[in-house]
């Protein structure tokens, strides 16, 4: 499980950024996370992330990375998939599989358009390729919390949108603790990540994407909905779509077989 298991920090020309990396696998798989890296990055995470994706540590080198140390006011989805072009680049990754989570979804569209030579299989996770009314609804509501600088209303919110009904009711006592320990500094990350979630538009360059691609959804999410994912999977030639019909945004931890369904596909000839 801890294989390979790193924590680091690659330097880019003008700022650096952090990233976790494990296993030892031949082939190279790249992981971006969604916009809670806008409260706190990946440094660090590299032994519990080692174990919550355990299974694709025999077949591959697993990298994660945040986005950038220092982000400029109207930085955008398009601009951080240029980092991470970059940041492959230092680290001597000429291609990788890549798997983006949400905004980190957002990021990997663009990077499969600007960057198709690096890419191999490509997996879009409950992500969309523009923002709709309900994910704008969302956003803002987190952002309108943090703006109060109410951190437990936050992730009640958060909680509420993210995960199953089920996992809400059960686990929503835990929310004004998680409220008091994970409360950021600044929200300052946070704000400017989720203006880019809000001003991403890539629906015009989908049918660019070259890379084999599957896109996972579920019908049961409260912060974007079902439907960006069929969108996406209809304007992607010849993409795949798989659709969870009891699963919400946070279906990649709660759905038990999310992995497995992500290994067969890149396993897939």
């Amino acid at each position: 499980m801890t294989t390979g298991t790193k924590n680091g920090t690659v330097r880019l020309q003008h700022d650096a950024m952090h990233y976790i990396r494990f296993g030892r696998g031949q082939k190279v798989l790249v992981m971006l996370p969604g916009l809670g890296d806008g409260l706190t990055t990946v440094k660090g995470t590299a032994l519990p992330m080692a174990f919550m994706y355990r299974a694709y540590a025999r077949d591959y080198t697993v990298y994660m990375f945040s986005r950038r140390n220092h982000l400029p006011e109207g930085y955008s989805t398009r601009d951080m998939a240029r980092d991470l072009a970059e940041a492959m680049d230092a680290l001597g990754i000429e291609k990788a599989d890549l798997v983006g989570v949400s905004m980190g979804g957002m990021i990997s569209q663009h990077f499969a358009v600007d960057y198709p030579e690096k890419v191999g299989k490509l997996v879009l996770v409950v992500t969309s390729s523009s923002p709709n009314p309900l994910l704008t609804e969302s956003v803002n509501e987190w952002v309108g919390h943090a703006q109060r600088g109410d951190h437990t209303a936050f992730m009640d919110s958060n909680v509420r949108r993210m995960y199953s009904d089920a996992y809400y009711r059960k686990n929503k006592w835990l929310v004004p603790i998680m409220g008091r320990l994970t409360k950021p500094r600044s929200y300052e990350r946070f704000f400017i990540q989720a203006d880019a979630c809000l001003t991403h538009d890539a629906s015009d360059r989908l049918a660019q994407i070259t890379a084999p691609t599957l896109v996972i959804g579920g019908e049961q999410d409260h912060v974007l909905g079902a439907a960006p994912s069929r969108e996406i999977a209809d304007a992607i030639p010849d993409a795949k779509l798989k659709m969870y019909a009891n699963q919400g945004h946070a279906l990649y931890e709660e759905a038990k077989d999310f992995n497995q369904v992500v290994l067969d596909f890149l396993r897939s000839p």
